[in-house]
């Protein structure tokens, strides 16, 4: 069981400590303190300014532009063969097996 001598005193204890923090007086911003945080945050955004635009920086839109690049940037090896197939009279074109 709990000791019940102990607990006045206890909460006397807390009570003068609270006490102590109510009677503690009230400290205020020091001076310039947002205008220090207004320029620390100017300075962190400026200093994370990206080198490529907003767009790219999204996987998305940085795999699509991949891709129409591969896409686009062919020249064209695929269909040669079936060009050259269709044209046995064209010059360079091997003639095929029979």
């Amino acid at each position: 069981m709990a000791d019940l001598t102990t607990r006045p005193v206890a909460d006397q204890e807390w009570d003068d400590l609270v006490r102590q923090l109510h009677n503690q007086p009230k400290t205020g911003v020091r001076p310039f303190f947002y205008a220090r945080v207004q320029a620390r945050l100017a300075a962190n955004a400026a200093a994370q300014s990206h080198a490529l635009p907003g767009w790219l920086r999204r996987p998305a839109y940085a795999a699509l532009l991949g891709a129409l690049v591969m896409t686009l940037s062919g020249d064209g090896a695929a269909r040669r063969p079936a060009a050259a197939a269709r044209c046995q009279d064209c010059p360079g074109a091997r003639p095929q097996p029979r």
